[in-house]
């Protein structure tokens, strides 16, 4: 069973994600917003941001699952552990389109990460539900800044 404070940070994480994809369906929504809080929390923005700064996160929270393996398996976890950071970093940058689908393809990858970690004990039992939860609703928000 998933605890419940893990649940509800990783919902309310989702927020500057369906956010966007909100203010990317809404135009008066997106106008309210950019006369409100700024351009940069509307839209595809805010996601593009944000979904950089969770993939970096998405690093961290990799690399302390490396530490709970031991001998050659931590140093490929580790080698492993940086990826979403460096694809953030290196993928982001290509306009808002190429870096929506970036962020989409880096988020799905995180997957694989996850389950590696999962399947050699490293995380928790209740991770993989949470991962896909939480992965499905960025991808989906992702998309409508992408697509829509």
């Amino acid at each position: 069973m998933m605890p419940r404070v893990p649940l509800i940070l990783g919902l309310a994480g989702l927020l500057p994600f369906v956010w966007g994809a909100l203010t990317v369906l809404s135009p008066d929504l997106a106008a309210w917003t950019v006369r409100s809080i700024g351009a940069r929390f509307a839209g595809p923005y805010v996601m593009l941001f944000y979904g950089a700064v969770i993939l970096s996160f998405m690093s961290g929270v990799l690399w302390g699952f490396a530490t709970q393996l031991k001998g050659a398996q931590a140093g490929t976890g580790y080698a492993l552990s940086v990826i979403p950071a460096l694809w953030a970093f290196f993928m982001t940058g290509g306009g808002p389109t190429g870096a929506g689908v970036s962020l989409m393809v880096g988020f799905i990858g995180i997957l694989g990460l996850d389950w590696l970690f999962w399947k050699h004990g490293a995380a928790p039992e209740w991770w993989m539900s949470l991962r896909l939860l939480l992965t499905a609703i960025v991808v989906t928000c992702l998309a409508i800044g992408v697509f829509a």
